[in-house]
């Protein structure tokens, strides 16, 4: 299938849309060809150790957008389970996408996004799962203008 202008468009093994151009670290993507930073790669089904353990690694290197995908592939893996924890992985997605749109100067959708993040995690705050700080998580996200990453735990 092709796309804009009669380019092609990137697809997965299993013929759904996928950009395969690189990305810098902050999630934008490249011209064709160009070196960008390593992706989180997608549909990877991880334990909550390992999605926390990642998405942290992520947050912590400026890679916000990176951490998202992480968290999105745990969230999407809950959701076609049934898991209750579905809303905690896609809260955790919209703060770190918020925190990535704060980072490219973004503010509006920044702050959108943060809020939105914090009232889904706001369920979870009087019995935090899997070691998480949701308090904390809640309070870093009403921060104003911080560009520091949050800690999970």
């Amino acid at each position: 299938m092709t796309g804009v202008g009669g380019e092609r468009r990137d697809r997965d093994p299993d013929g759904r849309p996928r950009n395969a151009r690189p990305r810098d670290g902050l999630g934008r993507p490249l011209p064709r060809g160009a070196v960008g930073v390593p992706r989180a790669p997608e549909g990877v089904v991880r334990s909550v150790s390992e999605t926390i353990e990642q998405a942290q690694e992520l947050l912590d290197s400026g890679r916000p957008f990176h951490a998202h995908e992480v968290f999105e592939d745990a969230w999407k893996s809950a959701r076609d389970r049934g898991s209750d924890d579905a809303e905690l992985w896609k809260s955790l997605a919209q703060l770190a996408v918020g925190l990535t749109h704060r980072l490219r100067g973004r503010p509006e959708g920044a702050d959108r996004l943060l809020r939105r993040g914090a009232q889904g995690l706001r369920p979870f705050a009087a019995d935090p799962p899997h070691g998480l700080d949701v308090v904390g998580l809640i309070a870093w996200a009403a921060l104003p203008d911080t560009t520091d990453p949050p800690r999970l735990r």
